[in-house]
């Protein structure tokens, strides 16, 4: 790969970890010393690495957020800390593993009482503010799905369980996200600062069913959305993939563009009234998520005839992918939830054609966000940050969506940071984490992280010391009983520069893949007699991993 500066040698978690709380070293442009940058983090949901044509996609063409990567870093090996939305989002605010901040799984809001960088940015005189989508919460309003073994003798009359901390995460406070709410009380609105953003405009949710202050946007745009909304007032398709439909709602007033036009509303009226104050803007597109929904022109921008299957589609033999064909081939695979299921050929060329319709509305609108940025002359003082929360298998293996399946498709991420102060374009081939974004943040920013973040600062930017991983951990803790699964699953995933080791809990199961003899993964080597060495020292490898990556909070307040 093209790299500006050799790869460093990576170093140990432990150095990493003493080393976090040294002074900031300074950008190499010192014009940064008198001026705080501002920030701003672009992020979309469940996009993997290579839908992006800067990340070598020939079909799809993003040219403004390939932008970035032109003058900017482009992160290869960039892989989340959890593959679904909430705990890798939490991660990413938090710049702490799911078992250290708590969001394990979806359905588990971050607690309030949770230190983010964005509330050190904060604290340090920025302002802040969010736009589209933030799932720090829960967003159905509905209750758990699944009952943990041993606690019914535990639950009071509201069934809340009694816990081994004292803490309530069924307070209002704890209701910001809730759909319902926002649907039945049309006053209803977000309290800020809220995890730091002192101001937000929410998108719940995804494709044209989205809520929250979006919805009160869509309402005051075109009357009575429900008229507009769902596959039932959708516009004739001969599309078959499950939970793809052409959508009534117009370009104009898609989430997508909602998100952009208050970002846009937000950066004129900051330069209009405070633009010596420096600023962090999340920019959080609730695309290119099912359900398929681009609107307009970018339903059938991309003809699916014209999209190859993925290299693994159809391969791969492991239990879980022989469940999920199996259940296609019977008629007994819910195909309407979240859950990953099999498809055919014709489903999986029109998901990665609508899939690259909504991604590239996205880059449309972060052409918009840009042309401003360089009208209003704050692109010459802002980092920009392109990433998303987790990937989506997109047809690898036949398979559609995310779950307890850890290939790229799913842990891979965009990654891709630009400097004002440092336009020079390169490709780095660090292994870099989710959690890492917060930590480089406040190191750009010259704020001291705090106690217990696991996040490091990226390499190949400004510090020629800092260095990649060795290795990464995924965590996965999936609390539903699906897939053949007699119990809820959590799975544990290290990432070396070779291989990926995956192991489950408490079934007896593992995957075992060689990422350079078989990067589409299809051979599972885990019971392979002739890499029983190599097994084996990646246990070690990953025994260490999962030590160091404990978490190191609280703090001792004294002798013993």
């Amino acid at each position: 790969m093209l790299q500006r500066t050799p790869r460093l040698h990576p170093v140990s978690l432990s150095k990493t970890w003493a080393g976090a709380f040294s002074a900031p070293a300074c950008p190499q442009n010192a014009r940064a010393m008198t001026k705080k940058p501002n920030f701003i983090l672009i992020m979309t949901d469940q996009q993997r690495a290579d839908h992006l044509s800067c990340y070598g996609n020939s079909i799809l063409h993003t040219p403004n957020i390939d932008s970035f990567a032109d003058e900017g870093t482009c992160f290869d090996r960039c892989f989340v800390a959890n593959p679904i939305c909430a705990p890798n989002r939490a991660s990413i605010l938090t710049g702490r593993m799911p078992s250290a901040h708590g969001v394990r799984s979806n359905g588990i809001p971050l607690s309030k009482d949770a230190r983010t960088f964005v509330e050190e940015l904060k604290n340090d005189g920025y302002a802040t503010a969010l736009f589209g989508k933030a799932h720090f919460q829960n967003i159905t309003g509905l209750d758990r799905e699944f009952i943990p073994d041993g606690v019914e003798g535990l639950m009071d009359e509201q069934k809340h369980i009694r816990e081994a901390f004292r803490r309530d995460m069924y307070d209002d406070s704890y209701q910001s996200e809730n759909q319902i709410r926002w649907r039945e009380d049309p006053d209803f609105r977000i309290k800020t600062p809220y995890y730091g953003f002192d101001h937000v405009d929410l998108a719940i949710m995804h494709g044209d069913l989205a809520g929250g202050d979006y919805e009160h946007w869509l309402t005051e745009k075109c009357g009575d959305p429900k008229k507009l909304r769902g596959a039932e007032n959708a516009r004739d398709s001969d599309y078959v993939v499950p939970q793809g439909w052409r959508t009534s709602i117009p370009e104009e007033y898609h989430t997508t563009t909602f998100v952009a036009e208050k970002t846009l509303d937000y950066l004129s009226r900051h330069e209009r009234e405070s633009s010596s104050q420096p600023f962090f803007l999340q920019v959080s597109f609730p695309d290119p998520h099912h359900p398929f929904t681009p609107p307009g022109k970018y339903w059938d921008m991309y003809n699916p005839d014209d999209i190859p299957l993925p290299p693994s589609f159809g391969k791969g033999d492991t239990p879980i992918l022989n469940n999920m064909r199996e259940s296609r081939e019977t008629g007994t695979d819910f195909r309407q939830g979240q859950v990953p299921f099999a498809v055919s050929e014709r489903e999986t060329r029109e998901a990665i054609a609508l899939t690259y319709g909504m991604i590239k509305m996205i880059d449309d609108q972060v052409g918009r966000i840009l042309a401003h940025l360089k009208e209003t002359g704050q692109i010459d003082n802002t980092v920009l940050i392109f990433a998303s929360d987790h990937g989506d298998l997109m047809g690898d293996h036949g398979i559609l969506l995310k779950g307890p399946l850890h290939y790229q498709g799913a842990i891979r991420v965009p990654l891709i940071w630009l400097d004002p102060d440092d336009r020079r374009p390169q490709r780095s081939d660090a292994i870099v984490s989710s959690i890492d974004i917060a930590a480089s943040i406040l190191h750009r920013a010259g704020i001291q992280p705090y106690y217990g973040m696991q996040g490091r600062q990226l390499p190949d930017l400004w510090d020629k010391d800092a260095s990649g991983r060795d290795e990464v951990l995924i965590e996965d803790d999936r609390e539903r009983i699906y897939l053949n699964f007699d119990r809820p699953q959590r799975i544990r995933t290290m990432v070396t520069a070779r291989y990926r080791m995956t192991v489950f809990r408490p079934m007896q199961y593992g995957e075992l893949f060689d990422l350079w003899e078989d990067p589409d993964e299809n051979v599972n080597l885990w019971n392979d007699p002739a890499v029983s060495e190599i097994q084996q020292e990646l246990a070690k490898r990953m025994l260490n991993l999962l030590i160091d990556n404990q978490d190191w909070t609280p703090a001792m307040t004294g002798r013993a």
